[in-house]
């Protein structure tokens, strides 16, 4: 079969790749950890300590669920070894399409699974909220704005993430102002992440009668969903918390009871409001978690700056600064401007093909690691 020389050095890429994915796993490592998470798990008294024990529980699922996916990945290729050896033997075409997706499959699974190793931070497994603002410009602002939030949903959605949008203020004419919503999924924040900054966009504004050229900016604040296990202490003397009566979209409930919150964290200056949610309980929770998600980005950014002073410029991440050019005219292309990768397909983008600009700005971090 012509074909089978073909798939023989596609698995042995995906062989390499196996190989290449495991070292950079542990997976030695990921054992012995989860054979300790399992002991400390059976031993006496270890749900006395009941957020501990969540805590070690949680770990342990967490890495016996890197394992099974690894031990998945092996015995896929192996099952596509044994069918290219059948359909070698008998010269079955149709097996042949079907070993073709398979491979096709595992190289797309395995790409994913080596984006994760390089997830590593503390909260990079965690869901994570994102919160775009308008820059100057009014209209033609307030509509890059939406079409970014357009993006990032389809990002979610290719990513298999759930998105709930948490507050929203629309524009005068066109598009949002801002727009704080939530992503939910595994590594949603590693994934997420890099995309903390300001974005800019050229083009011939819709909005122009005189069809000329505009660049307009929008900024995306990224922060980790983190679970109120008391370690975040937020005392209630530090926070100014006000209520209001929520505007646009919702129904008659949400306009006619004051249940929109406004929390305001003291110490900090951290401001975060839901109106989303149909009770003002709901909305308190909601601006908590919201709070502890800008109190966890805070620390982060204190932490990038500790190490910027440390490695130099080439490693410094500059929050809140622009990271990447969106240009419709006079020619299409979309660059990020840490990594330096960029895409003449802006349409694709646009729709949410965002993970070549991930994977980027992950190797593009973890190699100022290796270069210090």
């Amino acid at each position: 079969m012509l074909e089978m020389e073909q798939f023989k050095q596609d698995m042995t890429a995906v062989r390499a790749m196996i190989e290449e994915i495991g070292k950079a796993m542990d997976i030695d490592h990921l054992k012995e950890q989860l054979m300790e998470y399992q002991e400390d798990m059976a031993s006496n008294g270890f749900w006395d300590d009941m957020e501990r024990a969540q805590k070690v529980n949680q770990r342990a699922h967490g890495v016996e669920a890197r394992l099974n996916h690894f031990a998945a990945l092996n015995a896929k290729a192996d099952d596509i070894e044994v069918m290219m050896e059948l359909a070698d033997e008998a010269d079955d075409r149709e097996m042949a399409a079907e070993i073709r997706a398979d491979i096709t499959a595992i190289k797309a699974d395995l790409e994913q699974l080596r984006l994760t190793t390089l997830l590593r931070d503390e909260y990079d497994q965690n869901d994570c909220i994102l919160a775009l603002h308008a820059g100057a410009g009014g209209t033609e602002a307030q509509d890059w704005t939406q079409m970014l939030y357009r993006m990032y949903t389809r990002f979610a959605e290719r990513m298999g993430f759930t998105v709930k949008e948490l507050d929203m203020l629309e524009g005068d004419d066109a598009g949002i102002k801002s727009v704080t919503f939530e992503v939910s999924g595994d590594y949603a924040y590693g994934f997420l992440k890099s995309e903390r900054g300001v974005h800019r966009l050229v083009r011939i504004s819709p909005f122009d009668a005189n069809a000329r050229r505009h660049t307009s900016f929008a900024s995306l604040d990224v922060a980790p969903v983190i679970e109120d296990s008391g370690a975040m202490e937020i005392r209630t003397e530090d926070l100014r918390i006000d209520t209001y009566r929520a505007s646009g979209k919702g129904g008659q409930h949400v306009n006619r009871t004051d249940s929109a919150v406004r929390m305001t964290h003291l110490p900090t200056g951290i401001v975060v409001q839901c109106q989303n949610e149909r009770s003002q309980i709901q909305n308190r929770e909601t601006c908590m978690m919201m709070l502890r998600a800008k109190l966890a980005e805070l620390h982060e950014k204190e932490r990038q700056e500790q190490m910027s002073d440390v490695k130099g410029e080439q490693k410094k991440i500059e929050w809140g600064s622009q990271i990447r050019s969106y240009v419709f005219q006079p020619y299409t292309m979309v660059k990020d401007l840490r990594s330096g990768y960029e895409v003449g397909d802006i349409g694709s983008v646009m729709d949410g093909d965002l993970e070549g600009f991930v994977m980027a700005y992950l190797a593009w971090l973890n190699n100022g690691d290796k270069e210090e």
